[in-house]
């Protein structure tokens, strides 16, 4: 008796099942609204698409300004943010030693253009008693090569002269451009040794109200940055303020970073408030889309395929639903509800954006296209069978 209890109980338990199956699959259409067709306008709009990337904010000219001579900055004349023009003296190196040393060159050249003129004197005389034969051939070739070796002292002391006067003149330190002092790295009476790099100065930068962001963009986004895209970009001193600005350069040198390979973008920023300073870190954004003003339309709105047996239960016939062939190339089709009848259109689309896709060709503005199909009980599907069910869903609350 009690296993055949048992069996009526189940079979009893599964009979409600099946008829709590049948109420949740079979009443929808029947209760009328309960599945609807949502449509979408076609509508202007602005397509964009966007690179982000980090950079650093740099001056378009920057000249480092050093010396070719060793010795102690005597004074110095330019400062930090100093206004500076081409060929103004920013500093003077002590000349004393080179002084010194251009006076013992001027005297080595004044005695080996004496001792030229000697020996070319002697070279002529030899020659002439040579031509004659009143002197050997040994007399004669030591008179040459005395010639020889007062020319060549004389080319080289001559040589020894134009550089000492060259490094003369490196002791005095002008500016080479118009611009900004933007670092000055020595002190007077600091000692400068130029023996195998050129000692740095002074930084001048060319005009401040013309900088530039050097970005390192990622390797997956470089494909779509290209010269005279938009940029905006922001900085934390004016976290309020957005700049910006227009790439100028996609440089091709890869840089790797732990792994990670970017590429260098030069964006130009006009700075005419002076607010963007050399170093400054740049929160770029590169437009590397841009479409303003064109008809749109959901891209959901080209993935809709009408069942027509589903549609079939509301009271709405497809036309073309035997359709087999695709569309022509270039072509996409969407449907559109003309009464109770869905009908499907061709247009030619353009450019896309996450969910949003520019129609170039088939549709006007305002027209309507179907988006999709929604049921408002698929948000709460558990809700006919809840009667049958022994006790709330697994967790204690609602579904």
């Amino acid at each position: 008796m009690k296993k055949k209890k048992k069996r009526i109980i189940i079979a009893v338990s599964a009979l409600a099942a099946l008829v709590a199956c049948l109420l949740l699959f079979t009443a929808r259409p029947a209760a009328g609204g309960m599945l609807r067709i949502a449509t979408v306008k076609a509508e202007r709009a602005t397509i964009s698409n966007s690179v982000t990337a980090t950079g650093t904010v740099e001056p378009v000219v920057k000249v480092e300004v050093g010396t070719q001579v060793s010795g102690i900055i005597d004074k110095i004349y330019a400062d930090y943010n100093s206004t500076v023009t081409k060929g103004q003296l920013l500093a003077e190196m002590d000349k004393v030693n080179l002084q010194a040393e251009l006076l013992s060159k001027d005297a080595d050249l004044k005695s080996s253009a004496t001792e030229l003129e000697y020996q070319q004197k002697n070279y002529a005389r030899s020659r002439m008693l040579h031509e004659k034969q009143l002197i050997s051939d040994t007399d004669f070739e030591t008179a040459t090569y005395n010639y020889e070796r007062a020319r060549s002292s004389y080319d080289r002391n001559q040589s020894d002269m134009t550089r000492v006067r060259r490094n003369l003149e490196y002791a005095t330190i002008s500016s080479p451009i118009d611009g900004v002092v933007i670092n000055r790295a020595v002190e007077e009476g600091q000692t400068v040794a130029a023996g195998f790099s050129t000692p740095t100065l002074f930084t001048i930068a060319n005009d401040l109200k013309q900088m530039r962001v050097i970005a390192d963009v990622d390797e997956a986004d470089i494909g779509q940055v290209e010269e005279g895209q938009n940029v905006s970009f922001s900085v934390d001193a004016y976290p309020n303020d957005v700049f910006e600005g227009k790439v100028t350069q996609v440089r091709l040198e890869a840089t790797v970073t732990s792994n990670v390979v970017t590429y260098e973008v030069v964006i130009s920023a006009y700075n005419p408030d002076l607010k963007l300073k050399p170093g400054l870190t740049a929160n770029v954004t590169i437009y590397t889309l841009e479409r303003p003003d064109v008809l749109t339309i959901p891209g959901k709105a080209l993935r809709f395929v009408p069942d027509a047996k589903v549609l079939e239960t509301m009271q709405i016939s497809v036309a073309g639903a035997d359709m087999t062939s695709p569309p022509p190339p270039g072509m996409k089709v969407v449907w559109q509800k003309d009464g109770n009848t869905l009908r499907p259109k061709l247009i030619a689309t353009g450019v896309s954006s996450l969910n949003v896709t520019e129609v170039t060709e088939g549709l006007a503005e305002g027209e309507e296209v179907v988006l999709e199909l929604t049921s408002p009980a698929m948000l709460a599907p558990a809700a006919a069978g809840r009667p049958f069910m022994m006790g709330p869903p697994p967790g204690g609350g609602p579904r």
